[in-house]
C-alpha cells in the first residue's frame, strides 16, 4: 500500500465496468510491461490527503466516480477543458502517460488500475460525486452513458425530432439509445445481429422504435421503408471498429443531404473509402472519442433520474478472481448474454 501524501488520495474500489475496450486490451497489452486494467472505476474515498480534500473538494467516505484520464493541468487543452486530448495522458504517443487501465504497474506508486481493491488518486484524478440513491453497481454504467452523451448529443447534434440510427446494440449502442430518447429524437432505429436478440430486445425496452436484425431483413431497405424513403438524421456507428460495413452502410442510410455520421473505434485500412457519395450528400463525418467532463455530470445526472430501467444493460457481476471469464464474456466466449460487466473487486 503507497504511502499517500498531503495533495493525493486512495480510493477503495467497489465496481470496475468491463466493456470491449478492456476485451481489446487483454488481446492486445498496451505496454510491454505489466498493466493492472480497469478503467471505468467506482469506490469510496478511503484516506485524503489534507490538501487533496482542500483543492478537490472530495473527503474521505465519499462515492467517486473516477475518470481514466489523468491530464496535467497545465497545456492548452486543459485550460480549455478538453483534458481528454492531454498528451499526459496519451498513451498511444506518449510513454509517461498515465491513464487508468493504461499505465504500467510498474510505475510508482503502481496502483493505476481498477481492476484491484484500490486505486492510487493523485491531484490531477479526475472525480465526479456519485448522486445520492445511485448505487456502486448503477454508477459503473457512467463511463458509457458518458460516451453516449457526448458521441449522440454534443458530436451528433441529435435533439428534438431528431430521426437517428445506432448500429450495434451493445453497452455503448444501448446507452445512446436511452440518450437520444432523452433528448427527444422521433425515431430511433438500432441494428444488430442475429446473436443480438436480448441486446435488441433490451433496445426496445429502453427506447427503440425499431430494431432490425441485418442477418434476418435487409436493413438499407427496411430503413427506406420506416421513414419513408429519407433517410436518417444521424447515424451512430457503436459496432466499436467493426470495419469498412457499418461505415458504407451509415453513408447510404443518412438523408439525401446533409446528415451527420459519428464513428468510433479504430479501422486500420480503408483505401476504398466512398469520399465522392460523402461529399455528393453533405455528410458530415465525426470522430469519437472519449468524453468530456459535462457528459459525465449529465450521465450521472441521468442514472439518478431513474427515468429509464437502466439496469438491464448492467447484467452480470464477477469477482477479482473471475476477471479472466468477465472479460471473456464480454467479448461473447464465456458467459452468454453479458451487455456490460461488473468487476466487483470484494465480492
Amino acid at each position: 500500500m503507497p504511502e499517500i501524501p498531503e495533495d493525493s488520495a486512495l480510493m477503495k474500489m467497489e465496481v470496475a465496468g468491463i466493456c470491449g475496450t478492456d476485451v481489446k486490451l487483454y488481446q492486445h497489452p498496451p505496454s510491454g510491461t505489466p498493466v493492472i486494467m480497469g478503467h471505468e472505476n467506482i469506490g469510496y474515498i478511503a484516506k485524503a490527503g489534507r490538501e487533496f480534500t482542500r483543492r478537490k473538494g472530495f473527503r474521505e467516505g465519499d462515492l467517486v466516480f473516477v475518470e481514466h484520464y489523468v491530464s496535467c493541468g497545465k497545456c492548452e487543452w486543459c485550460h480549455l477543458g478538453q483534458y481528454r486530448h492531454c498528451e499526459n495522458t496519451d498513451w498511444r504517443s506518449n510513454p509517461d502517460a498515465i491513464r487508468y487501465g493504461y499505465t504500467s504497474a510498474e510505475r510508482a506508486p503502481h496502483l493505476w488500475g481498477g481492476f484491484a481493491q484500490y486505486v492510487y488518486l493523485p491531484w490531477n484524478a479526475v472525480l465526479h460525486h456519485v448522486p445520492r440513491g445511485v448505487t456502486p453497481e448503477l454508477a459503473g454504467l457512467v463511463t458509457p452513458m458518458a460516451n453516449g452523451v457526448e458521441w449522440s448529443l454534443f458530436d451528433g447534434g441529435v435533439g428534438y425530432n431528431s430521426t437517428v440510427l445506432i448500429q450495434g446494440p451493445g453497452q455503448q449502442g444501448l446507452s445512446q439509445t436511452v440518450i437520444c430518447k432523452q433528448a427527444g429524437a422521433s425515431l430511433i432505429i438500432v441494428t444488430g445481429t442475429s446473436k443480438d436478440g436480448a441486446r435488441l430486445d433490451v433496445a426496445r425496452t429502453l427506447g427503440a422504435d425499431h430494431v432490425i436484425d441485418v442477418q434476418k431483413e435487409d436493413p438499407l431497405a427496411r430503413i427506406r421503408e420506416i421513414t419513408g424513403g429519407k433517410g436518417v438524421d444521424v447515424v451512430l456507428d457503436c459496432t466499436a471498429g467493426g470495419g469498412t460495413m457499418p461505415i458504407l452502410f451509415g453513408v447510404e442510410a443518412l438523408k439525401r443531404k446533409a446528415g451527420t455520421m459519428v464513428i468510433q473505434g479504430e479501422i486500420a485500412e480503408f483505401p476504398n473509402f466512398p469520399v465522392g457519395r460523402v461529399t455528393v450528400k453533405a455528410i458530415t463525418l465525426k470522430s469519437a472519442r472519449g468524453h468530456s467532463y459535462k457528459a459525465c455530470e449529465l450521465a450521472l445526472q441521468q442514472l439518478a433520474s431513474r427515468r429509464y430501467p437502466l439496469e438491464k444493460i448492467t447484467t452480470h457481476a464477477f469477482g477479482l478472481k473471475e476477471v479472466d471469464l468477465a472479460i471473456r464474456s464480454v467479448g461473447g466466449e464465456g458467459v452468454p448474454d453479458v451487455i456490460h460487466a461488473s468487476l466487483m473487486p470484494w465480492k
